[in-house]
């Protein structure tokens, strides 16, 4: 019934969850679900529920409730639940809730008062 005329000095439109650069959008893995397997993306990824495998993403984020057990390469990884594995990042951030057990290759970590963290920190190469 209504229609808006588009502007024409106006850039066009990005879709949604896409950037300038591709796909950087951001997929929700919500608290209901288990995953077992690889999951692979050139956007970032925030994990709720249960991730059994590996995962590959421009960023991770796992939840307050969230859990992920594997190997983990990102350019950022944030963390406020529970990750078991092996981490290959720029950039690491450990929340106060969070519980990792893990072997972590970096550039830069942030660790809050709280968190609690079983293994070894390497320094990236480069």
């Amino acid at each position: 019934m209504f229609s808006k005329t588009a502007d024409p000095t106006s850039a066009p439109a990005q879709p949604r969850n896409q950037g300038p650069g591709g796909n950087t959008g951001r997929s929700v893995l919500g608290a209901d679900l288990r995953i077992t397997g690889e999951i692979t993306t050139t956007g970032s990824v925030e994990v709720l529920g249960e991730i059994d495998g590996n995962i590959t993403a421009n960023g991770l984020i796992v939840g307050h409730e969230g859990r992920v057990t594997g190997s983990v390469t990102a350019q950022t990884v944030e963390v406020r639940g529970k990750l078991d594995g092996k981490v290959t990042c720029d950039s690491f951030t450990l929340r106060a809730s969070a519980e990792v057990k893990a072997d972590i290759t970096t550039g830069g970590i942030i660790i809050e008062s709280g968190a609690q963290i079983e293994g070894r920190f390497l320094k990236a190469k480069g």
